[in-house]
């Protein structure tokens, strides 16, 4: 089977399934809602403190619009884990590598997409409500923000699609990351220095920040969790040729 035919059957199968593609049209229906909340409440009167980063402020609701960016990374893979739908497609496609890697762009391509959208659509809802305080796009560093915003996004799927891979399993994957990323979030903080700022959220988000802190920069930060996603997807793509079926 060719790699247009292996990448077109992976796409249909992956839009087939009601709960991935609801997972990935979640990750602009969060972040939407999550943006006009919150700026149609409370955004003036926290720009009004001396401060606050207006950019990162500007793409508050991505740290939502993550958590189903996770969701849909893990369960694009799991479906392959029930009923025996591995044994079938690998039937169908016995070049593994060639299987794994049509499985990856199928969840990478759909999810840069959405990510972008996503976060220029929060960003010019956002700004909206903003009135006095509201900001454009040639805000200092507001343009990196907005194109690094879809690809954290997309490396967060990603690295919970090779996490799902390697522990078969996307409700194992979702009760660890979900967690962590949370965890960080509200115990962290904004720390950006140590080994806080190489965790891959962290380190991610710093592209989302005007003048960010610490020692990696915005693209330092965005290629760490790209190194950790990377690296999620290697291990997933190491079980996926070793395992049986």
């Amino acid at each position: 089977m060719s790699t247009t035919a292996v990448l077109r059957s992976e796409w249909i199968k992956m839009r087939s399934l009601r709960s991935v593609a609801g997972s990935l049209i979640a990750v602009l229906g969060v972040t939407l809602a999550v943006t006009l909340l919150a700026f149609s409440t409370v955004s003036q009167s926290e720009a009004a403190h001396a401060g606050v980063d207006p950019v990162f402020g500007a793409f508050y609701a991505l740290s939502f619009g993550q958590i189903a960016a996770i969701s849909f990374g893990a369960t694009a893979l799991s479906a392959e884990y029930l009923n025996g739908a591995l044994r079938i497609s690998l039937a169908a496609v016995p070049r593994r590598s060639l299987l794994y890697a049509a499985k990856i762009a199928v969840v990478g391509a759909p999810a840069l997409a959405v990510g972008l959208v996503s976060s220029f659509s929060t960003f010019f809802l956002g700004q909206a409500f903003m009135g006095k305080y509201a900001i454009d796009l040639g805000e200092p560093g507001a343009l990196r923000a907005a194109f690094g915003g879809g690809i954290y996004l997309v490396l967060m799927a990603l690295l919970a699609a090779g996490l799902t891979v390697l522990l078969r399993s996307a409700v194992a994957v979702l009760s660890l990351l979900i967690p962590f990323v949370l965890i960080v979030s509200f115990v962290i903080g904004d720390a950006s220095s140590g080994v806080a700022q190489f965790l891959p959220d962290k380190a991610g988000q710093l592209v989302l920040h005007q003048n960010p802190e610490g020692s990696l920069g915005p693209w330092g930060g965005l290629a760490v969790a790209a190194a950790w996603a990377a690296a999620a997807l290697l291990a997933g793509w190491w079980a996926f040729r070793r395992r049986d079926a």
